[in-house]
């Protein structure tokens, strides 16, 4: 059975919980001395960006405790209002598990993956504000991330209908690792998971599992969803001739898509579209819009949390249905 409605619950449920974190982070920071930078070189066009937690602090005993209360509490209220909407509906068994590996052709792979990742760099945040060193905030960030999805996973596990999925803690163990590693190698991300949707048309042949409007389809979706590794160019290779907001991003996506594993014939009676079902690899240059240039910190911070999305570009793309194809402009 597709395992889609939990997935759906699941993204509900991160919202749910990186919503009053951000609250708590982003005024605090806005509100944080963090001078502008003396100057920006119109000549070479370089910018050094100031980091608030370049110099280390102490830990602020009152600041920690409202992180942690905010996780303790987003954790709680999500896990508690997921078990209330689906959960006690369904029926409850031992803990097992069940391979879904090869549902969605792994889009829903990439969420796990990317929500674990965006999670643990706004839980850093949260701990770096509260006055701990870059190491044992990305390890508490990473943690953080990486336990909410997985004690999710373990209520699937008890899921008469479901079962835990080792793929999925595979994904949210990569998603959290792949932040982790950055921060305390370079403590810096060079490399960023971004999100991009593009309409796909199918919603309307199954709007029980794709979304019955734009919002359902934006987290529903997995035609229109696009996974993207973005790399900083200017970060990766130390070359001045790269602006340090320059990024270059693969992406990854599949269409044709109408169930988990294969496509119905009819919906509601009404026949369905037949619709092959393939992937697609795209190569597209993109924006870090934490490094854009400026003088606002207000406006620095608010170009740093949407960091997630990927910028609408040129791109080329290469599917087993089409070969290369070439968008003047693709988000």
């Amino acid at each position: 059975m597709a395992r889609k409605i939990p997935a759906e619950k699941l993204s509900m449920a991160l919202l749910r919980v990186m919503l009053p974190i951000l609250f708590i982070l982003l005024p605090s920071r806005l509100t944080a001395e963090n001078p502008a930078p003396d100057s920006i070189n119109s000549a070479t066009t370089q910018y050094h960006l100031q980091n608030p937690y370049e110099e280390e602090s102490p830990v602020d005993s009152r600041r920690l405790w409202l992180v942690g209360s905010a996780h303790v509490a987003g954790y709680t209220g999500t896990l508690l209002v997921l078990n209330h909407m689906w959960y006690s509906d369904h029926p409850r068994s031992s803990f097992g598990f069940y391979n879904d590996l090869a549902s969605w052709k792994q889009m829903d792979k990439t969420g796990h993956i990317m929500s674990t990742y965006h999670f643990s760099r706004i839980s850093h945040n949260t701990f770096r504000w509260a006055g701990l060193n870059n190491n044992q905030a990305a390890l508490w960030g990473s943690i953080s991330g990486s336990a909410f999805l997985t004690t999710i996973e373990i209520l699937d596990g008890f899921s008469e209908e479901w079962g835990a999925s080792w793929s999925d803690l595979a994904a949210n163990t990569i998603g959290s690792l792949g932040f982790y590693t950055q921060q305390i190698t370079w403590e810096e991300q060079k490399i960023t998971w971004k999100y991009s949707y593009t309409d796909s048309g199918l919603s309307q042949y199954r709007p029980d599992l794709l979304g019955h409007n734009l919002g359902e389809n934006l987290i529903k979706d997995y035609n229109g969803i696009n996974a993207w590794l973005s790399f900083n160019l200017h970060s990766l290779t130390h070359n001045d001739f790269f602006p340090p907001w320059l990024n270059i991003a693969l992406g990854y996506s599949a269409n044709g898509m109408l169930g988990s594993y294969d496509n119905p014939t009819e919906y509601n009676g009404n026949p369905v579209p037949h619709f092959h079902r393939y992937r697609q690899l795209y190569l597209s240059p993109d924006i870090d819009f934490s490094r854009i240039p400026t003088r606002s910190n207000t406006l620095h911070q608010i170009l740093t949390t949407l960091n997630f999305i990927k910028f609408p570009a040129p791109a080329l793309e290469y599917n087993q249905r089409h070969g290369f194809v070439l968008h003047w402009v693709f988000f």
